[in-house]
């Protein structure tokens, strides 16, 4: 049966916005969801959802939905029929893979194509079948950082230990707000419930960031700490925990390798040291220290067990991949890792790790064409994607593939990659939204939202295990596409088709998959052609031992699967040569000789503002602002200012200020925010979407790109990971200098 036949009827399902996976239950009335609520019954998330996950579909069915192919004449973007769309670009792939080599057809790659299994297999298949290597990842915005150093430490970029958050003594949080933005990676339900549980059953938690965030004010502690200077009040904490006496070397030393690495780097770093630009008084990082020590040492059978967690306002902060490392060390170091509450290192339904590690996948060694920055997850750093195409040479960018992302949105820099992709002979937007990128586009490709196809959690907790309450689930498709729109594994295999060329580089996969379209829109021709998605998923969960895809339907409200319990991973798991963790990494050793000097640059730099970006609890990233409830009243982003620097920068409330770095200038309004460590000023991202026209709600907000300011290239990126800077910068804030009629404000960029 397929859901859109019923006249009435509901449905059960999870929704896909974010790692947090909440069970849904879903009105549908003939192919339209028309409610969507928490499902109360789902065997984890119990009830819990978010705003933005419980009025998606409302943005799915906004009148401003793609609905058909879209190819640009004479300036503009016009209907085009899928045939004659596919043909086209394929002639120009084809034509451009004979003149030049294949790395010269690229891919980007967002976060929403992480949120579909089928997708980001499907994509990577068809870069494989061009035989191009020139693949970027939205992960070197946020993330890339961990991986990296995932890699270099346990053998994997995808070994991600997590906190076993509802069994540790103490948590010590790190630029994350896992109250808005859940939590990184893992899957956790009601963040600010799971918390406050902490404190309930007598652990600690410590919040350790520029702004008294949702979280801090939910549960714990809060230290603030100046933006940008993580890495120090890691090695102070780790000078610390050296100097207390809670370094495990028994425990380290069986299953680890270069232990006097981290020693001697932090050896240096008291707490008073770090205190001069961390702004963390040495007396309270001792505090934590000793609780998160006393954490570590009191037995498992007690409640025992600490852990280290950080995310974004730490990787995008400039010394990510340090601050990663040391932070890893210390949980290593203590003996928290690989025990029940420290941190775990999940079981998916199969081990993905070891199989990829096995075939190469993920592992690459290629660098990029430009700054030679390393490839991680086989993905190159999307700080360099400009240069790239703007570089000449036998291997420069000449067509984009954009699937699942908005970079013009996310990058850093991003007035400089609107002018390159202008320079681009081809650029291909899958999206099921008109937005910035797209806008930009020779061609649209109108894609099925979350709704309107079967599904598998994604990668993560799937193949990872990363849930701190295990459990597997599916859903079939809920909704019905509206027009033209397909999925992208079939768009994929129709492009492959197209440009002449075998998905995954088979001939066999190809003609198999080929095979199996023409063949569902015969048998079900109320589907239409295209790839049988539900076949797919079923082959891979029977592959995994987990049954077929119909047997896990039936467990509407999700199956439980055994907790993580550790005590399995070090010296089983480990996919580094010697199956040992390596503390020592030659590539942070060498990036390490550099944080002398960098203290001494913060210290210099003590006085300047200092620019961090945060999430609103309404919108996501950079693509709910297209529904009028969730981007809300206001229809801008603000600069948020102490009032003490408001004062005296000369700052009104309400009136309007530019925001300055080297690469551009913003103009916002200005609100205070006695939350913000004096000396930081915060902005939201994810807000300008003045130049997508297809956007009828969302080009009438007046917000900007706060990401104009950040700046690309390779020399300002993270070497180790290819990361941007983000936050955490350096900026210049002063009274508007015009218009004087502040309602003629546009609310673009003033550098333009």
């Amino acid at each position: 049966m397929i859901p859109w036949v019923a006249v009435s009827e509901t449905v059960t399902s999870f929704c896909r916005i974010c790692e947090a996976l909440c069970g849904l239950e879903l009105d549908v009335e003939d192919g339209r969801v028309v409610q969507i609520r928490p499902d109360r019954e789902h065997v984890v998330t119990r009830g819990y959802g978010c705003i933005k996950g419980l009025r998606q579909h409302e943005l799915y069915q906004s009148d401003d939905r793609l609905r058909q192919p879209l190819r640009r004449e004479g300036g503009r973007l016009r209907p085009v029929a899928w045939d004659e769309a596919l043909t086209e670009i394929g002639q120009r792939v084809r034509a451009i893979r004979g003149r030049h080599h294949p790395d010269a057809i690229a891919m980007y790659v967002g976060t929403a194509a992480g949120f579909s299994i089928l997708h980001p297999i499907f994509a990577q298949g068809f870069m494989q079948g061009i035989g191009s290597r020139s693949s970027y990842s939205s992960a070197t915005q946020d993330c890339s950082n961990k991986f990296a150093v995932a890699t270099l430490l346990y053998g994997f970029p995808f070994l991600q230990p997590f906190p076993d958050i509802d069994r540790t003594r103490c948590l010590v949080v790190v630029g994350a707000n896992p109250a808005v933005s859940k939590w990184s990676f893992l899957q956790v339900t009601n963040p600010v419930q799971r918390l406050k549980a902490i404190e309930a059953r007598g652990g600690r938690v410590f919040v350790v960031d520029p702004r008294r965030t949702e979280s801090a004010k939910a549960a714990g502690e809060h230290v603030f700490i100046r933006p940008g200077t993580d890495v120090f009040f890691y090695l102070g904490f780790l000078h610390e925990l050296w100097a207390t006496g809670g370094v495990d070397e028994a425990r380290a030393r069986v299953h680890a390798h270069g232990l006097e690495a981290p020693r001697e780097l932090s050896a240096t770093w008291s707490p008073e040291r770090q205190a001069e630009v961390t702004k963390v008084p040495a007396d309270v990082l001792r505090r934590i220290v000793r609780a998160y020590r006393e954490a570590s040492t009191t037995s498992i059978g007690e409640g025992g067990g600490a852990a280290l967690y950080c995310s974004t306002g730490v990787n995008m902060g400039g010394q990510g991949s340090l601050a990663f490392w040391l932070q890893e060390s210390i949980n290593f170091l203590a003996g928290n890792l690989d025990r029940p509450g420290g941190t775990l290192v999940g079981k998916g339904i199969f081990d993905f790790p070891g199989f990829a590690k096995r075939r190469g996948l993920l592992v690459s060694r290629e660098r990029s064409r430009v700054g030679g920055l390393p490839v991680v997850n086989d993905a190159l750093p999307g700080g360099v994607l400009a240069d790239e195409i703007l570089t000449p040479g036998d291997r420069q960018v000449r067509a984009l593939f954009v699937t699942g992302g908005n970079p013009l949105l996310t990058m850093p820099n991003a007035g400089r990659l609107r002018r390159a992709l202008r320079e681009l002979e081809l650029l291909v937007v899958l999206d099921i939204l008109p937005g910035e990128t797209a806008s930009e586009a020779d061609f649209v490709l109108p894609c099925t939202s979350p709704l309107e196809r079967p599904d598998l959690p994604f990668l993560f907790p799937l193949w990872l295990g990363m849930q701190s309450r295990p459990y597997l689930q599916a859903t079939r498709a809920v909704a019905r596409p509206p027009g033209q729109a397909r999925d992208e594994a079939t768009i994929y295999l129709d492009l492959c088709r197209a440009c002449g060329v075998d998905l995954f580089g088979s001939k066999a996969a190809q003609r198999l998959l080929e095979a199996a379209s023409w063949m569902r829109g015969r048998l079900r021709p109320e589907l239409g052609r295209g790839v049988p998605q539900e076949q797919l998923l079923s082959s891979m969960l029977r592959a995994s031992g987990e049954g077929g895809l119909s047997a896990l339907l039936r467990h509407r409200h999700g199956r439980a699967r055994k907790s993580t319990e550790g005590h399995d991973f070090l010296g089983q798991r480990v996919l580094t040569s010697d199956g040992k963790v390596d503390l020592a990494p030659a590539p942070l050793l060498e990036l390490a000789r550099e944080l002398p000097a960098q203290f001494e640059r913060e210290r210099a730099a003590a006085h300047e503002l200092r620019l961090i970006t945060r999430r609103a609890v309404g919108t996501h990233n950079s693509w709910t602002h297209n529904h009028p409830k969730l981007v809300g009243k206001r229809n801008t982003n603000v600069i948020y200012v102490h009032p003490d620097d408001m004062a005296r920068l000369g700052l009104r409330e309400g009136a309007l200020a530019d925001v300055s770095t080297n690469v551009a200038t913003i103009r916002l309004p200005v609100e205070p925010c006695r939350d913000l460590m004096p000396g930081t000023v915060a902005v939201p991202h994810g807000w300008g979407h003045q130049r997508a026209k297809g956007l009828s709600v969302a080009a009438q907000t007046r917000g900007v790109n706060v990401n104009l300011l950040a700046a690309d290239g390779p020399q300002r990126l993270d070497p180790v990971s290819g990361m941007a800077h983000l936050t955490g910068i350096d900026v210049q804030v002063r009274p508007a200098a015009g218009p004087k009629d502040e309602s003629d404000w546009s609310g673009m960029p003033a550098s333009e």
